[in-house]
């Protein structure tokens, strides 16, 4: 097996580098999962602006790790490129671990992301998080122009396949004989001890649920879009699991989509801006995402409005003790052993009034 748990610094990969803390009376720590909204009105300098504040605010209320998800051709997200994203996130912060969630593996050459991530980890030392997909982030035939080819296999041996080589590539342990043995990924191990970002596997589905536990590997779970596959897909991790390096335990964390907001109505509000957004990307037509006035104003037909109560049913929305009954529920029901939470809304205000009120729900340090 390839030493997935292998640690340039000190061997196996420290538990703190996965285990997060919880802060006040959280039941399991707090994270934030960015997806660098660009709403109507907004560009996506805003955005990326917004993601700063947002990870200053994460970092001083004490949440454990901010990530962002790599998405592409889609006007209102402005996050293509994570490792870019991270950079910048990681000289504006000091102590709050920054990651991918994820980024997407069949989109890349693993070496490339061995060098990137390596070069992270030497901006930031034990601060970066490597989470990995599988999915193409996008619709196939952006996927196709991404990868230069039509074949978007994901599954099968080609994803672990992946993984290996990638894992190598960050361990530098090529066996002789293998034709990248004499291929370092830089920074890296060979230019002496240093440290190398965990690697996590993210999934809406069973499949990387069933490697992660079997490689021991921390295991991030989309509920926010794949809730009634929530469950299952922890409990198969959890059964699939073998101790590794990494891990002696499962850790699985589940990404939620939560908006708080001073009243019910406000929350209201800015929800339906994100399900408005959500229905124009399912039916082929993603733009930025709507102002509130823009999504309280929209006529859905009887197929929408399905689609929009089902994604509202699994948004935990409302006002600031609303949202913390609701994920405290949430973990109770999932035993996740973290909750990243994404704020979707139109506005740079709304997300952090949001983050800001859960900190406050749950007695987060001020400072």
């Amino acid at each position: 097996m390839y030493p997935y748990g292998t640690n340039w610094r000190s061997g196996p990969v420290d538990v703190d580098d996965i285990r997060g803390t919880a802060f006040g009376s959280a039941p399991v720590p707090l994270s934030v999962l960015d997806l660098v909204t660009v709403g109507s009105g907004y560009t996506a300098s805003t955005a990326l602006r917004t993601s700063v504040e947002i990870a200053r605010l994460a970092e001083r209320r004490g949440f454990t790790r901010h990530w962002v998800a790599e998405h592409h051709s889609m006007p209102g997200v402005a996050s293509s490129s994570p490792a870019v994203i991270l950079a910048h996130l990681a000289a504006h912060t000091e102590r709050i671990r920054l990651g991918s969630g994820g980024v997407m593996l069949p989109n890349h050459a693993p070496l490339v992301i061995a060098e990137q991530f390596g070069t992270l980890e030497a901006l930031a030392p034990g601060r970066i998080d490597l989470g990995l997909g599988r999915a193409p982030g996008t619709d196939g035939a952006t996927a196709a122009a991404l990868r230069r080819t039509d074949h978007l296999n994901e599954g099968g041996e080609e994803f672990p396949r992946q993984l290996a080589e990638l894992t190598r590539f960050l361990d530098d342990d090529f066996p002789d004989g293998h034709p990248y043995a004499r291929i370092h990924a830089v920074p890296g191990p060979v230019q002496g001890p240093t440290g190398r970002p965990p690697i996590w596997l993210l999934g809406s589905s069973g499949f990387s649920a069933r490697l992660a536990g079997m490689l021991g590997l921390p295991f991030a779970f989309a509920h926010h879009f794949s809730a009634a596959n929530t469950v299952p897909a922890l409990d198969l991790y959890r059964e699939s699991f073998r101790p590794s390096a990494v891990l002696a335990a499962p850790y699985a964390l589940i990404g939620v989509s939560a908006l708080a907001a001073d009243t019910e109505e406000e929350a209201r509000r800015q929800t339906l801006t994100n399900a408005l957004s959500m229905v124009r990307l399912r039916t082929g037509r993603p733009g930025l995402v709507p102002t509130p006035e823009e999504a309280a104003a929209h006529s859905f037909s009887a197929l929408e409005r399905e689609f929009v109560d089902g994604w509202l049913a699994n948004v935990v929305s409302g006002t600031a003790e609303e949202v913390r009954e609701g994920l405290d529920a949430l973990q109770k029901r999932t035993g996740a052993d973290e909750l990243m939470l994404t704020a979707n809304a139109h506005g740079p205000e709304a997300r952090l009034r949001s983050y800001e009120l859960i900190a406050d729900a749950y007695g987060a340090p001020a400072a």
